[in-house]
């Protein structure tokens, strides 16, 4: 009998199809990918109200997505969603993947040693992270955003890379590891106006150390903040937040100083913005829970992060 290795990953948005589309590359299953991405982003559409579905009952065509007859296919599920008139939303549920029908996945296994008896079965969960914190799951995707947010120690120090994050996780706190990142890179940024930038000074972390004042940030990422920049930095500035009805670039163009996350920063320079230090890789990872590591759990962890991928794991706060 096969060993089925569940994995936790995420149910819907971003940080799915950047999961989806790395297990394309690792094991070779771009027509899974493609299926699940295509299926969720028709019925992300229908959420929205900009596509009108053939078959109106949400039952009916989650009922079709999941009947199927194969047992590799992807299987999907409702999530109540909070947006007015919207209460049930189709998402991701679970798909398995034998092992040992990876062949075309190029560099995906590690030498024909790998055992060819194991199944993957990934597992949509709303928050993966914390599903692995409660030793649900031995390996998981998540954001990396969260491991900041939630159990990192913060220190006087910047934490600046992914690579970075383990030393600063207390194994009293969680036993989970990050292993690797998956590139899908977009990153907090350091945003000013001129008005609030000294001339002929940089935007990085030394204008933030001599600055003091208001830091205009999105309330869910305070902690974060705070562990990317580390509390020196920090001394003489304190946190505002966007009212709801205010968009973040604006809020801060508003306020002088912030930081967002940025992929292009296009709408902050529409906003009168200049970009300045990346100061954190917000990036979907690979995290283990290292006291349900097992054998079997150790050969799908290398499988999945590949040695271009994997960090050095370092344990303990500094």
């Amino acid at each position: 009998m096969a060993k089925r290795i569940s994995i936790a990953i995420p149910r819907k948005g971003r940080p799915l199809e950047a999961v989806l589309d790395y297990l394309a590359r690792r094991l070779g299953v771009p027509d899974l990918a493609d299926d699940v991405s295509s299926t969720l982003r028709h019925e992300k559409a229908v959420t929205k109200g900009s596509v009108v579905p053939e078959e109106s009952n949400v039952y009916r065509r989650m009922a079709a997505y999941s009947t199927v007859d194969e047992p590799t296919a992807p299987e999907y599920t409702l999530l109540r969603d909070d947006r007015p008139g919207k209460p049930r939303r189709i998402v991701f549920d679970s798909v398995t993947i034998p092992l040992s029908d990876v062949e075309g996945g190029a560099d995906a296994v590690d030498g024909p040693e790998f055992p060819a008896d194991i199944e993957i079965v990934l597992v949509g969960r709303e928050e993966p992270f914390r599903a692995l914190r409660t030793h649900e799951f031995a390996l998981g995707f998540d954001s990396a955003d969260l491991v900041l947010e939630e159990v990192v120690t913060l220190s006087a120090a910047p934490i600046e890379r992914i690579a970075d994050i383990n030393a600063r996780i207390d194994p009293a706190d969680t036993d989970v590891q990050v292993v690797a990142g998956l590139g899908d890179t977009v990153y907090h940024t350091l945003l000013a106006t001129p008005k609030a930038t000294p001339v002929g000074a940089e935007i990085d972390r030394t204008f933030l150390a001599n600055y003091e004042g208001p830091l205009c940030i999105t309330p869910r990422y305070e902690r974060l903040v705070r562990a990317v920049l580390g509390s020196e930095v920090l001394e003489g500035i304190r946190f505002t937040f966007p009212p709801a009805d205010v968009e973040e670039e604006r809020a801060i163009a508003e306020t002088g100083v912030g930081v967002y996350l940025t992929v292009t920063g296009s709408t902050a320079r529409e906003h009168g913005l200049v970009l300045g230090d990346r100061l954190f890789p917000s990036e979907t990872v690979l995290m283990e829970n290292a006291a349900e590591v097992t054998e079997a759990v150790a050969a799908v962890r290398s499988l999945l992060a590949g040695p271009d991928r994997e960090t050095v794991l370092e344990s303990g706060p500094c």
